[in-house]
Order: C-alpha cells, then structure tokens, then sequence
C-alpha cells in the first residue's frame, strides 16, 4: 500500500482544474458583445481606446503564460495554480468595480495575468494529481471546458449585458473563482518545488517579446501597420525573442524548455498547428459575430445565441474523440478530421452565403462543423504536446501550446479588422464579400494547418516506448 499514489477524487480534480480553464477563455471572448454597452459607459472613449479592454487581456495573458509555466514547473503546481485563482479573482472584482476606462484596462491586464498564471498550472494539475491511464480523456475534458468558453463567451456576454449590465460580464467570475480557491486548497496534493525561480532576465525578455508581438499584432490595424509604434513594438518583440531563446539554450535554469522543440517534431508541430488554429478559431468567432449583425441585422444577443450551439458541440467533439482517437492513429488523426471538419464551412460559405438570412439551413448545421473542429483540435493539439514532453514539464508543455494559440489568436483578430477596413466603403458598409474574404483567409490557414498536422504530429519508436513506461510507472489506484 505505501507504494501505491493515494490520489484525490479524479472527478473533483477535472472540475477544478476544467473550471478554472473555463474561466481563462471564457474572458477572451466574453467581452465581444459587450462593446457597445461600453461605448456607452464611456461616450468620449474611440474604438481604440475601447478595443483595449479586449486586447490588454490578450497581450498580458499571451506574454506570461511561458514564463508562468515554467515557474509553476519549478515552484509547484498547487501553489501556482492558486496564486492565479485569487489574482484572477481579485482582478474580476477590480474590472466590475471600475469608474473609468484607464482602470478597466488596467485591471483587464492584471485578469490576463491570473489567467496567465494559473492556466498552465491547471494541466499540470490535472495529469499529475490523476493517473496516467486517464490521461487522454482528462486532456479531452480540459479542452471542452476552453473550447465551449470560447465559443459560448459571445453568447453569455450578449445575455450578461442585455439582461443586466456590462458590470455583469466580470462579476459572474467572482462566485466561480472563490469556489475554485476552496477546491483546489482541499482537493489539490501539494506539490514540492523542484528548483529555483528561472532565470529572471530571460524570463523578462520572453515576456517582453511575446508581449511585444501579440501588441503589435493586436492594434496594427488602428495604430496604422507602418507606423512607429506598430513596427517597435514587432521588431522589439522579435529581438526579445531572439535573445530570450538564446538565454534558454545556455542557461542552467532557463525562461522556458526550448529543449522540448529539440528533436521533437510532434511537440513543435503541435504548437505550430496550435498557432495556425488560434488564428482561424478566432478570426472565425470575430468575424461570425461581425457577419450576423453586420449584414443578417442580428442583435448583438441574437448573434451570441448562434453561436452557442457550436459550443455544445466543441465539448462533445473534444470528448468524443478523445475517446476514439487512440484507435485511428492518436493526435493526428483528431486534428486533421477536426480541422477538415471546420474547413468544410467557409469552404461552402464562399458559395452560398448570401444577405438574406438563413440560420436553419447555413447557420446552424456551420456551427456544428466550426464547434465539432474546435473542440476536437484543441484536444489534439494539447494531447500531442502532452505525450511528446515529460510529465515534470506538463505547465511548461501547457504553457507553450497557449501561447502559441493566444499569438493566433490576437493575429485572427488583427487580419479580421485588416480584411474588413479594406473592403469597406466610402460610407462605411460592407459587403457578404468582404466577409467571404474573411472565410477564405480562414480556409487557407485551417488547410496549411492540416498539412501541418499529417506530416509532423507523429512520434518516433524511442518517444513510444518512453511515454508507455512513465505511463506503467505512474499508474495506480486512483480514490475515486
């Protein structure tokens, strides 16, 4: 008995660490729909200055989610994980609470870096306080919790605003986020520090430079794409990179494991497809929620409602494969038939989209298709990272394969706005073209990604018989 793991309830840790995950996404997306009731609270703000309640969250959540991985590697995943639940938390408070837009913004970045915090302490959690036999199916739940937060993030945003105010967006996270500290302080194993904090310059640098990019990135289209802040902040970012790369190869305790992209084809296709992903998931979530209220006249709770379908479908598609894909041939399988799932949409939307609506007959059976690929992608990419890395490096892995996805992400919704100004008319209208252009941008991406996917996302003999016998050393009986 003394040899065995006395691990807690498997299912009160999926909660826990699923819940928390869920909240993160939900809060990329959730303030879409709340835009104009913001522009209200706040008359004399631009679009600009009101885009930054969206993108401070992404940039600081894009910069810190390597850095916190490897920090929760090191420190200990409960300690970590719980650190981010109450920043999170206190954030949320600080968002509902604020009088002026500065503050908003300001308290949106301190939310994205909770999120950053304890997002790749959660996997972490999850595949270390369980059974490495239950491995594939908790990886499948944790990416139905983020794949239905982010497509059901417009939907409860339109909801929360209509029904209430956009005060209501951020305090619907405070009761979740203190039900999660109480979990995770009893259901969670403590867990031992394994070394020193990273090395802090390179810590810094990595931060700077992904921070830099996804700035960039983000407020290209309303800084202007050439001008200077726009190309400081890219080239800034790329020299960081560079030199935070460089501090991680030498260093003894280095910002983040570049060893894991070393040889490793699967790890690095998982994140390169990560990256491609992120970027048509959100380009497709922008610009789906533009599309219905742009052109269809939806409001903008009507427009969130349709897309809460494929949300319900995004968590069936990343359990359902989870549960088969072992027998098709593992990750690949699952990302390349979630991802032709979801190119199959804007494929026929560039064909037979049209002005009149007609949700019954285009809409609906497009949000199975886009919910299906989600969920199933997002549990394929995380699964092949997963296998291909070390169980001592699970935030690590977790915290890569985020970043890769919040970079796309910030770069869908950058090409969104940059597509849509340019097919823009003299008195501000716009066109289905412009958004089949969209739709189109998001089938060449999705396309390159499952080539991607079916040349690299496959391991080698030795990484087979590595990840069965931590599997064989990790099992044991699990308290359910």
């Amino acid at each position: 008995m003394s040899a065995e793991r006395v691990l807690p309830s498997y299912w009160a840790v999926v909660l826990t660490a699923s819940g928390v995950n869920f909240l993160a996404m939900l809060d990329s997306t959730v303030t879409m729909l709340a835009m104009p009731a913001l522009a209200r609270e706040f008359p004399t703000a631009s679009l600009p200055d009101l885009s930054w309640v969206m993108s401070g969250y992404a940039v600081m959540f894009a910069a810190l989610l390597a850095p916190c991985g490897r920090i929760a590697d090191t420190l200990g995943r409960k300690r970590v994980f719980l650190g981010g639940i109450v920043l999170f938390t206190l954030a949320s408070l600080l968002c509902a609470l604020s009088p002026t837009l500065p503050m908003l913004v300001a308290a949106r970045a301190l939310q994205g870096a909770g999120a950053a915090v304890m997002v790749p302490a959660s996997l972490a959690v999850l595949l270390m306080d369980t059974t490495a036999k239950r491995r594939v199916m908790s990886i499948s739940l944790l990416s139905a919790a983020g794949g239905v937060a982010a497509a059901v993030g417009p939907g409860l945003g339109g909801l929360l605003v209509e029904a209430f105010s956009w005060h209501a967006v951020f305090l619907i996270n405070i009761p979740v986020g203190i039900v999660a500290i109480v979990a995770g302080i009893r259901v969670l194993r403590p867990a031992s520090a394994t070394g020193g904090l990273p090395d802090v310059l390179g810590t810094i640098l990595l931060a700077l430079g992904v921070g830099g990019l996804t700035l960039g990135v983000t407020n290209g289209t309303t800084w202007e794409w050439t001008s200077v802040r726009t190309l400081a902040c890219l080239a800034g970012g790329v020299v960081c990179l560079v030199l935070a790369v460089w501090r991680s190869v030498r260093h003894s305790s280095p910002a983040f494991e570049f060893s894991l992209f070393r040889g490793n084809r699967m790890f690095t296709a998982a994140n390169v497809v990560a990256l491609l992903y992120g970027t048509v998931m959100y380009a497709w979530l922008l610009g789906a929620v533009l599309f219905l209220t742009d052109i269809w006249r939806y409001t903008e709770l009507e427009a969130g409602l349709a897309q809460t379908v494929g949300a319900v479908v995004a968590a069936g598609g990343a359990v359902g494969m989870g549960k088969i894909m072992g027998r098709f041939g593992g990750p690949r399988f699952a990302s390349v038939v979630g991802m032709a799932a979801h190119a199959a949409v804007p494929a026929l939307l560039l064909v037979f989209l049209t002005d009149e609506s007609a949700f019954l007959t285009i809409w609906l059976p497009a949000s199975v298709f886009v919910g299906f690929g989600i969920g199933a992608t997002m549990m394929a990419t995380m699964s092949a990272a997963a296998e291909s890395a070390p169980a001592t490096k699970f935030a690590s892995v977790s915290a890569l394969n985020n970043t890769a996805r919040q970079i796309g992400g910030a770069l869908g919704a950058a090409a969104v706005a940059t597509i849509l100004q340019a097919g823009t008319d003299a008195q501000g209208a716009r066109t289905v073209s412009s958004y089949q252009s969209v739709f189109l941008c998001c089938l060449i991406l999705t396309l390159i990604a499952i080539v991607v996917a079916a040349i690299g996302m496959t391991t080698s003999a030795a990484q087979r018989a590595a990840a069965s016998s931590a599997a064989q050393r990790e099992s044991a009986p699990v308290a359910d």
